[in-house]
């Protein structure tokens, strides 16, 4: 709120003042649910923590993340799937995929756009342990990619603790406690949330940019 309020209107209020203010007209901040576990299936192949919660990169390209979370509603028994994929260089989301199953195509489609865009690229790949990632199907696919894959330690969700971070922000600032007529409806929503996200969704450790801001203007300077 602060980066919002300084960028509009070209001031430097402090992070205090500008609490002040939202107490003083009653705005707070949403407040993340805890994470649901999932169940847990046999993994094919498994690889060690190489990422090591370095969650820093020098260039883009670097250093990917992605996960899967899951959507809900009450007007609806089934449920949506998010699997996006994190640059840790300005933490903007290179690709994503929205699906009613959470299969292992969701997050083969995902990496296949993550691709598309970027052809050349050959980033450490971190995941959790879900079934999809540990298949020898998506092994392969990082191996022909040329990329190193890297996997949280098992219960360890602070290993991919940005992806959790995006996930976190983006429930709190755009689902919970909101309502949604239907899953198409929140698609949709979820869709621009991104959108939104990458292009003017200010980050303190971008130097108050929005994520592809801060790559836009890097690659201008370079």
């Amino acid at each position: 709120m602060t980066m919002f309020i300084n960028r509009l209107n070209h001031r430097s209020y402090s992070e205090n003042y500008i609490y002040r203010l939202m107490k003083f007209l009653k705005i707070s901040a949403r407040i993340r649910k805890k994470r649901v576990n999932r169940a847990k299936v046999k993994p094919e192949h498994i690889h060690g923590n190489i990422l090591n919660r370095e969650f820093s990169a020098s260039a883009p390209n670097q250093k990917w993340l992605t996960d899967v979370t899951e959507f809900s509603i009450g007007t609806s028994r089934r449920k949506l799937y998010l699997s996006p994929i994190m640059d840790l260089y300005d933490r903007s989301i290179v690709s994503y995929e929205l699906s009613y199953s959470n299969s292992a195509q969701l997050v083969f489609k995902t990496f296949e756009r993550a691709l598309e865009k970027n052809v050349d690229a050959k980033p450490i790949f971190h995941s959790d342990r879900g079934y999809q990632y540990t298949s020898n199907i998506f092994r392969k696919k990082l191996e022909t990619a040329n990329m190193t894959h890297s996997m949280s330690r098992k219960g360890k969700c602070i290993d991919n603790g940005p992806m959790e971070g995006f996930f976190g922000i983006l429930k709190s600032e755009m689902f919970h406690g909101k309502k949604f007529s239907s899953l198409e409806e929140l698609k949709n929503k979820i869709i621009k949330y991104i959108d939104f996200y990458n292009k003017k969704r200010f980050q303190k450790n971008l130097g108050c940019l929005a994520p592809l801001e801060f790559r836009n203007r890097v690659f201008i300077c370079d």
